[in-house]
């Protein structure tokens, strides 16, 4: 039992909590829990007691089904209130030496002194590149000799308050949260392969209240965000459009949604029952598939301003990875690639065993991504503190395994 982990992925659709066991090869999943989300929109909390209400009830089935008491995990964290910024910090070196693992400990905490609101706080700082003696594209600095490391961080924030709201719900819930993690980190440790985390590569995470972001550049991290739209912006269209109420709206999106007008028949119709007590009335496909594709549409150009706007839209050789609930919608793969005019590929977790069948879905990347992700993060915080090093933060360490291949194994 010892050798379990437990990922919780709080969504505004869903919330699953998953126990497993991480392996060299694969997760072995020993339980799940998966509840409808209430308390929560827009990845932000809006009603405490809804969420632990329905947070206790994911883990409730989770415990039921492994037989494991859950009393801490790895939490997913998005919201509009996510923000990243790139910051740098520099030290001198002792010339007759190489450089080793306390030299990059204190760089990245230079790096990380900069000035956040106070109602703020620091969740990962990623070192993104490091600069020896004015040399560029330094992979890793460890053994090498000179007389002053430069090392560029990419630092993401989130609100204090939307973390103690949701730190509160758990609580409630008996769960104590070991560490809070960006939803596109988890979900790209997860789908992404090296070639795509090395030539360039964005992690476009759809979920229901929010669309986050992650752009992987040289096997790490460069940018993230999050869209304060999600799924839900085409089942609300659908709600206004054919007046149903909002369950049934969704039902009608996930049964006969497609995201391309052109894919679906011009005759073909189905029954749906409005608001009111008069008959149900028919609808055609195409109809439907007409507002679903302006939405979309609508969605890829905020994603596609969102690239622009970090300034890496010319290195994204790899294009970009789709994944969560909605990319589960037929059409979806090709409009993202009409719009954004790069490769795209849809993914969903790979590689996992035991109680894996629910989970084989974009809508559980995060989810799974959890799991290996936040040992990793583990993993790197257990290591004995060196003179000078740097503790984690409240919510995040400051240095994740994940990003391994920027920061070898530091020299003891």
């Amino acid at each position: 039992m010892s050798d379990l982990v437990v990922g919780i992925d709080i969504g505004t659709t869903k919330i699953c909590t998953i126990v497993g066991e991480v392996r060299t090869d694969d997760i072995f999943i020993v339980g799940v829990g998966i509840e409808p989300s209430r308390g929560m929109k827009k990845g932000v909390v809006n009603d405490i007691s809804q969420l632990t209400a329905a947070l206790s009830a994911s883990v409730h089935k989770a415990e039921k089904s492994s037989g494991y008491d859950i009393r801490q995990a790895f939490v997913s964290l998005a919201g509009s209130h996510i923000a990243s910024l790139n910051s740098r910090g520099a030290i001198g070196l002792i010339g007759s030496r190489g450089v080793r693992g306390e030299d990059i400990d204190k760089a990245i905490e230079n790096a990380r002194q900069i000035a956040i609101p106070h109602n703020r706080e620091v969740l990962h700082v990623i070192p993104r590149s490091y600069v020896l003696d004015g040399g560029d594209h330094v992979r890793s600095p460890i053994g090498m000799h000179g007389f002053r490391l430069e090392v560029e961080v990419h630092i993401i924030t989130a609100s204090t308050t939307s973390v103690a709201n949701l730190e509160q719900a758990m609580q409630g819930a008996h769960v104590f949260p070991d560490r809070f993690i960006l939803n596109p980190l988890a979900s790209g440790d997860l789908i992404l392969t090296p070639q795509e985390r090395e030539m360039g590569c964005v992690v476009v995470d759809i979920g229901g209240g929010t669309t986050d972001m992650a752009i992987f550049i040289e096997g790490t991290v460069w940018h993230s965000s999050v869209i304060a739209v999600g799924g839900d912006l085409i089942t609300n269209d659908i709600t206004h459009w054919m007046h149903v109420p909002f369950d049934v709206a969704e039902a009608v999106k996930v049964q006969y949604g497609n995201a391309q007008e052109k894919a679906v028949s011009q005759y073909e119709t189905f029954d749906v029952q409005p608001f009111g007590e008069g008959m149900p009335m028919k609808v055609k496909h195409s109809d439907l598939a007409m507002v679903i594709e302006a939405r979309v549409t609508e969605l890829f150009e905020m994603v596609q301003t969102e690239i622009k706007r970090s300034g890496y839209d010319g290195l994204l050789r790899a294009g970009v990875v789709l994944t969560g609930g909605c990319a589960l919608l037929p059409g979806i793969r090709e409009v993202a690639q009409n719009v954004l005019n790069v490769p795209v590929r849809v993914a969903k977790p790979e590689k996992i065993t035991g109680m894996a069948d629910a989970l084989k879905s974009p809508a559980f990347s995060t989810s799974v991504g959890l799991l290996r992700l936040g040992l990793q993060m583990d993993s790197a915080v257990a290591q004995p503190a060196r003179e000078g090093g740097i503790q984690p933060t409240k919510i995040g360490n400051l240095l994740t395994g994940f990003f391994k291949k920027l920061l070898p194994d530091s020299e003891n």
